[in-house]
């Protein structure tokens, strides 16, 4: 699939977006690894040096900016996060192209943690998924941005910031999110190299110009850089699209899980630094906003393993309009997004006939 992260010109768009598009080169960062950030943080001991690590975090009000019209909130023990990459390439981040003036959630995924806590569902959501955007206030303006037909999911983030892109999530999905996080570049990579680095295992050579990543067949221990490059792989792997990448991204995510459970017997300098870094590395929902709150939810996810976690595209087919975009399929949809609301595994008829989850991608690390 195309990297241009603009609306093609064959969509036309029915409401105003405030800020231009990226460039077509604008490369992708992953979110999957804020969950397996979020273990870490549970098990880096938050209490030590609490008020330098509570003033790390950076929090966003979204039930106050979404109000009441949302899903009901289902109190059943399980929680929905939603979990974005932002693409900003404001200051640190400025090393990965042009600060246009904005930003977009080049990678989504809703995270839902079973009654529990042992097992849990993660729905990747593509980020050229052409969407029915809801209305939305401005992330910076404060002024409406009204709703847009065919709009790609990724655009909800750059009209209206973390509120918008929680509310088209729930506007899709039928569910209401409980808490929100997001991770950037900088903030990925320092947190893999305070880690010292995340195994994997490549069953093919890995060449690809655009993230500048070379690897040969075998086993590696890849830096964060190196890691940052792997999750923007796309050209290299399976058909070179968005959605091989995916399947890319969840593999790594899993390799990070695996990493992240060996945190807990590292010694208190070596805690105290991944802790510090992590705290810095994202953004949460108001009531993650706290070191208190984020050891007391991350630590209710360290008993998951990778081998607990369900991985899933969303059910999509190619728009017949533009084979650079991707459409849900609706019916298909549907059954996930009520495995997720019934708090039950995603059933494999659901995702049989969707065009991601397929291919070689998912296959070469491991």
């Amino acid at each position: 699939m195309s990297e241009q992260s603009g609306s093609n010109s064959r969509i036309r768009a029915t409401g105003r977006r405030r800020r231009k598009p990226s460039r077509r080169r604008r490369a992708t960062v992953v979110a999957a690894w804020s969950l397996a950030g979020v273990i870490v943080v549970g098990g880096a001991g938050l209490g030590y040096a609490y008020v330098h690590l509570n003033g790390n975090l950076k929090a966003v009000d979204i039930n106050n900016a979404l109000g009441k019209d949302r899903p009901d909130n289902v109190d059943n023990g399980s929680e929905d996060i939603l979990v974005l990459g932002s693409d900003s390439r404001s200051g640190a981040n400025s090393a990965y192209g042009e600060d246009q003036g904005g930003a977009r959630s080049d990678t989504a995924m809703v995270v839902h943690v079973n009654k529990g806590h042992k097992t849990a569902s993660v729905v990747s959501i593509p980020r050229d998924t052409l969407v029915s955007r809801p209305g939305c206030t401005g992330d910076e303006s404060g002024q409406p941005v009204a709703g847009e037909q065919r709009a790609m999911f990724n655009t909800a983030y750059e009209v209206g910031g973390p509120a918008c892109a929680v509310k088209t999530v729930e506007s899709m999905s039928g569910i209401r999110m409980d808490h929100y996080i997001e991770v950037d570049f900088t903030g990925f990579k320092h947190l893999i190299d305070k880690l010292g680095g995340v195994e994997i295992t490549t069953k093919q050579a890995i060449n690809d110009s655009k993230s500048h990543l070379n690897l040969e067949p075998g086993t590696h221990t890849l830096d964060g850089e190196q890691s940052l490059g792997l999750v923007r792989t796309r050209k290299s792997v399976g058909d070179g699209s968005d959605l091989g990448r995916i399947q890319l991204q969840q593999s790594f995510i899993k390799a990070l899980m695996k990493q992240a459970k060996s945190v807990g017997v590292l010694g208190g300098t070596k805690l105290y630094g991944i802790a510090d870094t992590a705290t810095k590395a994202i953004t949460t929902d108001s009531d993650l906003g706290s070191v208190k709150k984020l050891a007391g939810f991350a630590s209710g996810l360290k008993g998951l393993g990778s081998d607990d976690v369900q991985m899933v595209t969303l059910p999509v087919e190619y728009d017949p309009a533009d084979p650079n975009r991707v459409v849900p399929q609706e019916e298909a949809g549907r059954q996930v997004w009520k495995a997720l609301l019934d708090d039950r595994p995603i059933p494999a008829s659901a995702t049989e006939k969707s065009a991601g989850d397929k291919g070689a991608a998912g296959q070469i690390v491991q």
